[in-house]
């Protein structure tokens, strides 16, 4: 064990958990790339969570920190912050929602908890309807509305949360069914739930799922939940923590995928447009985000030097086509990650789309997870220099894959050619 190790563990919650036997110590990054404290260089294919969207030390993102530093870091709210308006008009114009009004928070958690606020406040209801196996912080709100129990540590909550089918396309009791009659169980599920509840705010649904290892339902069906949620005046909120900004390749939010009756009520965002700052937001049609009727301003959310990172990493993503980049070379990697699968009786799926793609690990000749195979693919990809992730329902057996969105074609096959070995070592 190092030296940090040991401090890290003396001073350090039990539940702050570390990948890897020997944890990494990250010391720099460049590209695609970052180093250790002992040297050793790895390709990132998790960039720190989805959160290096673009690339390490991106010299746009670098020189525009050092410029606002230089200038002021911070002012909180309660004044004029030029590159916070000029973010919050870039991200009302890109969020497709009407009128919209945006706040800035400081992570994605702090954001779904906002979200939760102007919903309920609207609504005059605690009642949440959330996804089954979804994840949307570690607040004591967020907690609640996650449904994947690895991931929600108390019971208790100011929120009466009802979890929906949905979030999962290949497991559970709608798995068999085709697309189409899947959607139809999820709807008339979510018709009978609603007939059983008295008057809930909002349903909170990522139209990817993440850390629940990358799921996702057929295109369309919150498209379907949105007709019925509006007849009843339920709000839908869209968490694009971990789908926003192209990383699909096919569609710049997530939602998108499921358009048929316009953009949500409500969508957090956060991780990967402040490219490792700690940025993330609302955004809402103006009678809702203007329905709280007590004050509130926010000391770090929409600081002068987040805005300035995230300004620079928008323009830079998208002047450089980034989306397209990640449906052309996502589209190449999970092809080739299901080449590889195919000889693998561990791997159940592979799943994904674009630069979000999840490999789903069994015990062979079964539909049993396996985490403990995923946690050694993790150590065998670490030592072949390939920085992965891990997710997944009550079990952490799903690889996740996330690169920054400037990963090339050669980057991409030098990546699965580390995971083949990983995953032939692993067994």
């Amino acid at each position: 064990m190092s030296g940090l190790h040991e401090r890290h563990l003396a001073v350090s919650p039990a539940w702050l958990a570390l990948y890897y036997r020997h944890p990494l110590e990250l010391t720099h990054g460049e590209g695609r790339h970052v180093w250790d404290a002992d040297g050793n260089r790895y390709l990132d294919f998790f960039g720190g969570i989805l959160t290096t969207m673009t690339a390490h030390a991106l010299p746009e993102v670098t020189k525009a920190v050092a410029e606002q530093a230089g200038r002021i870091i911070h002012s909180s709210t309660l004044y004029l912050n030029r590159p916070m308006v000029e973010m919050a008009e870039r991200i009302a114009t890109l969020s497709g929602i009407p009128d919209a009004r945006v706040f800035f928070t400081t992570s994605g958690t702090e954001a779904n908890d906002t979200a939760l606020l102007l919903a309920t406040a609207y609504r005059r209801s605690n009642q949440i309807l959330a996804m089954r196996n979804s994840y949307h912080g570690r607040s004591f709100s967020t907690v609640s509305i996650t449904g994947n129990q690895a991931w929600s540590p108390t019971s208790l909550s100011p929120l009466q949360t009802l979890y929906v089918h949905g979030g999962v396309r290949s497991r559970g009791p709608y798995a068999e069914l085709s697309d189409e009659r899947f959607i139809q169980a999820c709807v008339a599920d979510l018709e009978d739930l609603l007939g059983h509840t008295r008057n809930p705010a909002a349903l909170i649904a990522e139209p990817i799922q993440g850390v629940g290892g990358f799921t996702s339902p057929p295109d369309g069906l919150f498209a379907a939940f949105r007709e019925v949620l509006g007849r009843h005046g339920v709000l839908w909120i869209s968490d694009e923590v971990q789908t926003g900004w192209g990383r699909t390749g096919d569609h710049f939010w997530g939602w998108q995928a499921h358009a048929e009756h316009g953009p949500p009520d409500i969508l957090t965002f956060a991780k990967g447009i402040g490219n490792g700052m700690s940025v993330g937001g609302v955004v809402a049609r103006a009678e809702v985000m203007n329905c709280l009727d007590a004050n509130s301003i926010s000391t770090f959310g929409g600081s002068p030097i987040t805005m300035a990172a995230s300004l620079a990493n928008l323009s830079y993503l998208l002047e450089h086509d980034l989306q397209g980049n990640a449906r052309r070379v996502g589209g190449l990697l999970i092809e080739r990650l299901r080449g590889i699968a195919a000889a693998s009786p561990a791997v159940r799926e592979v799943r994904g789309r674009g630069l979000m793609i999840g490999i789903e690990l069994v015990r062979p000749g079964t539909d049993e997870a396996d985490p403990e195979a995923a946690a050694a693919v993790l150590e065998a990809a670490r030592a072949g220099g390939l920085l992965i992730g891990k997710g997944g329902g009550h079990s952490t057996s799903v690889i996740r894959i996330a690169p920054p969105l400037t990963l090339t074609v050669a980057e991409a096959e030098e990546g699965a050619a580390i995971l083949a070995d990983a995953l032939h070592a692993a067994g």
